[in-house]
């Protein structure tokens, strides 16, 4: 997993521009996330969950205000990878996924946070991505 100013797949590989950063703002500034898993081979030709959930310091959930209330501020789907033929059995097949956010919410300034990652109910400390949010003020100008 990795943040990035952005992210695509194509043709099967990840294309990353400005991958790695971890200091982001203070203000909205769009995103991408880019992952790379890969499903064993026991678990191919299976629909998968994945959930990504924006979690504050404290790995609680962070939430907006919208039409229907306030709700987390999250990123879901489904993945299915099949086996290619004559692929040695056990062998792992990898997916590579890229999530665009073009219109973040505002997060406030000097925070940290986590983007947590959950696959059909199960999550890792690996599936994590931390950040943070440059204070407001002056040193906000730097980097």
């Amino acid at each position: 997993m990795m943040l990035a100013d952005h992210a695509q797949v194509a043709d099967g590989k990840l294309f990353i521009n400005g991958g790695g950063w971890t200091i982001t703002g203070p203000g909205p500034v769009p995103f991408a996330i880019a992952l790379y898993i890969e499903v064993p081979w026991d678990r191919t030709n299976t629909k998968h969950h994945w959930r990504l959930e924006l979690l504050d310091a404290d790995s609680e959930p962070l939430t907006v205000e919208t039409d229907d209330g306030t709700q987390p501020i999250f990123a879901e789907g489904d993945f299915e990878v099949g086996r290619p033929p004559g692929m040695k059995p056990g062998t792992p097949v990898a997916i590579p996924l890229a999530f665009g956010f073009p219109s973040p919410p505002p997060l406030p300034p000097g925070e940290r946070y986590v983007w947590q990652l959950t696959i059909d109910g199960d999550t890792d400390e690996d599936w994590r991505l931390t950040f943070s949010t440059r204070p407001n003020g002056p040193q906000s100008l730097a980097a």
